[in-house]
């Protein structure tokens, strides 16, 4: 019998300022390091105000982790150091592998109506692969494939495999699964997830119960910061939802559908030495990585 995943901590998203001035909210970062290792970062970026986004994410550097993009509304037009320029529309995903160092910018553009939203996902990368070539991965809404579950859920396979689809991004070294997935009014959701794993879930739209048991409201203290949640497990939008070990996720809606991403991968359990967008091993490597890129020899050119 599969050991159901249980709520281990769950908590509201917060707001905060990024870039040159992006309002958006961040559902774990800097002062949660180990607490889903081995992602590093979530931020939703959700506004109809331009004011709150079109100052962007100018050029600035990365190197040791992945950033992954995935648009809902809105577009994103990039640039970098490799040449590379395009645009991230509604339903796209750009994984980005930093490895050795890239220089890069973000600006967001809104629709028509102002509208703008969507999530950026850090993924650390082992020692081993910190200094790798960097990469990227443009991937469009067409090429996210969706599956139905034998209960209604609606799921986009992003990375990882469902009933034996597979999702677009491949060969990625901490074997993540990203899932965007909708469950129906009155239905439940259950998906496998290999023990030992990190997982977790943000709330999108609706609500819903991420643990079977529907424990009471309680919080625990970590790092100064309270995790919470209320009443019996039922979660709504801007809610991070993280698992403890187990082998299954199960996710039931209420009196009306809830969307979420499901996401998960394989632990590092390695130091964390981290200074704004660059995160490697030892704080000798950050000293290394900053004093390359004040020299001007941050980027490293192919063999």
């Amino acid at each position: 019998m599969n050991r159901i995943r249980r709520v281990k901590k769950a908590y509201k998203s917060r707001p905060t300022l990024e870039g040159a001035g992006v309002h958006l909210r961040r559902a774990f970062g800097f002062d949660t390091t180990n607490l889903l290792d081995p992602f590093l970062l979530l931020d939703d970026f959700h506004s109809n105000n331009p004011r709150d986004y079109i100052k962007g994410f100018p050029w600035h550097p990365h190197r040791g982790i992945e950033t992954i993009t995935y648009m809902l509304d809105g577009r994103i037009e990039h640039g970098d150091s490799m040449g590379n320029s395009g645009v991230i529309s509604p339903g796209d995903i750009q994984w980005m592998t930093a490895g050795s160092g890239i220089i890069h910018q973000e600006m967001p553009k809104g629709q028509n109506d102002g509208l703008m939203w969507g999530f950026q996902l850090w993924a650390n990368l082992p020692a081993s692969h910190k200094m790798m070539p960097p990469r990227y991965r443009g991937i469009t809404a067409e090429q996210i494939p969706e599956v139905t579950t034998p209960s209604g859920a609606r799921v986009k396979i992003i990375c990882g495999r469902v009933d034996k689809v597979a999702g677009p991004v491949k060969d990625i070294i901490t074997s993540p699964e990203y899932l965007d997935v909708t469950v129906p009014p009155k239905s439940d959701f259950k998906r496998i997830i290999t023990g030992g794993h990190s997982a977790f879930a943000y709330v999108i739209d609706g609500e819903g119960y991420f643990d079977d048991r529907r424990d009471p409201y309680h919080y625990e203290r970590v790092n100064d910061r309270y995790f919470d949640y209320e009443g019996d497990a039922m979660f709504g939008p801007e809610y991070l939802v993280v698992f403890g070990d187990g082998d299954e996720v199960v996710v039931s809606a209420g009196e009306k559908p809830v969307r979420f991403l499901l996401i998960s991968g394989k632990p590092l359990h390695e130091p964390v030495a981290w200074y704004g967008p660059i995160v490697m091993n030892t704080e000798e490597e950050l000293r290394t990585a900053f004093e390359e890129y004040r020299l001007g020899t941050f980027i490293k050119k192919a063999a």
